[in-house]
């Protein structure tokens, strides 16, 4: 016999899971969306901005991601320090980086785009953005079937598990946080007098 009691209370439980990962679901779009526009709006979805960056012609693209890592370092410390998030750092693994940055800079400089500013612009219309998409699944397919090999040898090349910058140096977070956000912002205040984009 069914006991309706017990039913019922999994089918709330069922239920309450369902609407939180609606909800996280929903969000996730919603922040994605915000991004991309952000993305365009900075043009970063245009082929000759990123290919203008790559042959250090047009610096916008540099200028956005000093940005994104000034806003984003403040915020994920701050929120930090205030124990309103955990922060989950990655192993930190120098073979692993160094060849995954070789197969990412090969493929932006194939495609003039990286898989952001090709979501991007698809999403404007430049439709042979879709090449770069296909590489990227194809890519993702491709790693997902070597993990099992990468995680036996790439990835325990320099593996220095799971550390922040200011720990090697043997700084205090917060200080270097500040002094590192400092740098950056000099360097973005250069980077706008000197250069033309």
């Amino acid at each position: 016999m069914i006991d309706t009691v017990e039913t019922a209370k999994l089918t709330t439980v069922n239920r309450t899971s369902l609407e939180a990962a609606t909800a996280k679901l929903i969000a996730g779009a919603m922040f994605g969306l915000v991004f991309g526009f952000l993305l365009q709006k900075g043009g970063v979805g245009k082929y000759n901005v990123l290919i203008g960056q790559l042959l250090l012609l047009d610096w916008t693209v540099v200028k956005i991601i000093l940005t994104a890592i000034v806003v984003g370092m403040i915020g994920v410390f701050t929120l930090h320090r205030f124990a309103k998030v955990n922060l989950h750092i990655k192993p930190t693994r120098i073979g692993a980086n160094i060849i995954g940055g070789l197969v990412f800079g090969v493929g932006f400089a194939l495609t003039g785009y990286c898989p952001g500013t090709a979501a991007v612009a698809l999403g404007q219309g430049s439709w042979d953005a879709l090449f770069g998409i296909a590489g990227l699944i194809a890519g993702s397919w491709m790693f997902a079937e070597l993990s099992g090999w990468t995680k036996r040898t790439v990835e325990s090349w320099g593996d220095f598990g799971k550390v922040l910058l200011p720990d090697m140096l043997r700084a205090p977070r917060y200080a270097f946080v500040v002094c590192f956000a400092a740098a950056l912002t000099a360097l973005l205040v250069v980077l706008q007098h000197y250069t033309t984009r």
